[in-house]
């Protein structure tokens, strides 16, 4: 009986172990919005520039296939409507600073082109006296814990 006892013991604890593990590599993983992928390499420190406009929209988006949805923001400026990449729905949820329809902010990010237009991955955006920041100045994103790989 304590044979059983164990192996049963043995096994939920493997169970539960791995079930852990799962839930640690998702949040570890990002969703592909960790530092080692693809899309999160688009950020190129020398391309870095400052904007100035209203935002239109914010919605949601799947960067990449494979990669859980994140939001964007259409600004405009006085010489362009751009796409503004903020993070993933789950970091920007938590966030403080809220973004709406008609805020006027100031996005400092790196210009990139994405799907064949331009487009900025943000670093930090301002809205009044409030700032949010979502990467350093190397570009590291502040959801990966500022780790870089």
């Amino acid at each position: 009986m304590k044979k059983v006892a164990v192996i049963v013991s043995v096994l939920f604890l493997m169970i539960a172990a791995n079930s852990f593990a799962e839930q640690g590599a998702d949040w570890r993983g990002s969703g592909g919005w960790g530092m080692g992928g693809q899309y999160t390499r688009l950020y190129d420190v020398k391309t870095v520039e400052t904007i100035s406009g209203e935002i239109l929209s914010v919605d949601k988006f799947n960067p990449q296939k494979g990669m859980s949805a994140g939001i964007h923001i259409k600004v405009k400026t006085d010489k362009e409507t751009i796409s503004v990449h903020l993070g993933p729905v789950w970091y920007m949820e938590k966030q403080d600073v809220k973004l709406s329809p008609k805020d006027k902010i100031e996005v400092k990010g790196s210009r990139i082109t994405f799907n064949g237009k331009p487009a900025i991955v943000a670093a930090e955006v301002k809205k009044g006296d409030e700032i949010l920041t979502l990467r350093d100045a190397n570009g590291v994103n502040m959801w990966s814990g500022g780790i870089k790989k």
